[in-house]
């Protein structure tokens, strides 16, 4: 992704930043991403994302866990190996709920982990695109990728300010 124009707008407190949102969507800008020092209530609706589909993924590593657990328990203590344990059932469920809940635990973190990096595109050898160091303490930036916009770069930055930007930047990455 080299060469890419960014206008980056940056501002001094959230609710300008909402209200830039709200102006930019309206007028048929798409907004590349928002930067803010902590999380804003509300953005990702103003944004207009959907809602994660990350709580599916849990959902079925667990059950994955769950499946592999009580199927490795059954098999090792009812058919493989069956030993019989003061007079009870070779395969009995009861004791096999802590395992089978262990591992279903363990197999759904470590899923929804593999899963978060993969949908988030984070790697270790990815270079990250820092638009405005200020962000991470008290800025917040509005980022606009210029050629996945019908308006003219001017006209966005012109939008920009009059929301409330305190300045406007161009990045090329």
């Amino acid at each position: 992704m080299s060469g890419h124009k960014f206008s980056v707008g940056i501002f001094d407190h959230e609710d300008k930043v909402k209200e830039a949102v709200k102006a930019l969507r309206g007028e048929g800008v798409k907004i590349e991403e928002v930067y803010s020092p902590y999380a804003i209530h509300g953005i990702d609706d103003l944004l207009g994302y959907k809602m994660s589909r990350l709580p599916i993924a849990a959902f079925l590593f667990g059950m994955t866990g769950t499946s592999l657990a009580l199927f490795f328990l059954f098999w090792t203590m009812g058919y493989d190996w069956p030993m019989i344990i003061g007079g009870k059932n070779f395969a009995s469920l009861p004791p096999f709920i802590p395992v089978t809940f262990e591992l279903t635990v363990l197999l759904a973190a470590f899923g929804m982990v593999f899963t978060f990096f993969v949908a988030s595109d984070l790697k270790p050898w990815a270079r990250p695109r820092i638009f405005d160091p200020r962000i991470t303490n008290d800025k917040f930036a509005v980022v606009v990728a210029v050629e996945h916009n019908s308006k003219p770069q001017g006209e966005i930055e012109a939008l920009m300010r009059n929301a409330g930007a305190e300045e406007v930047n161009e990045k090329t990455y």
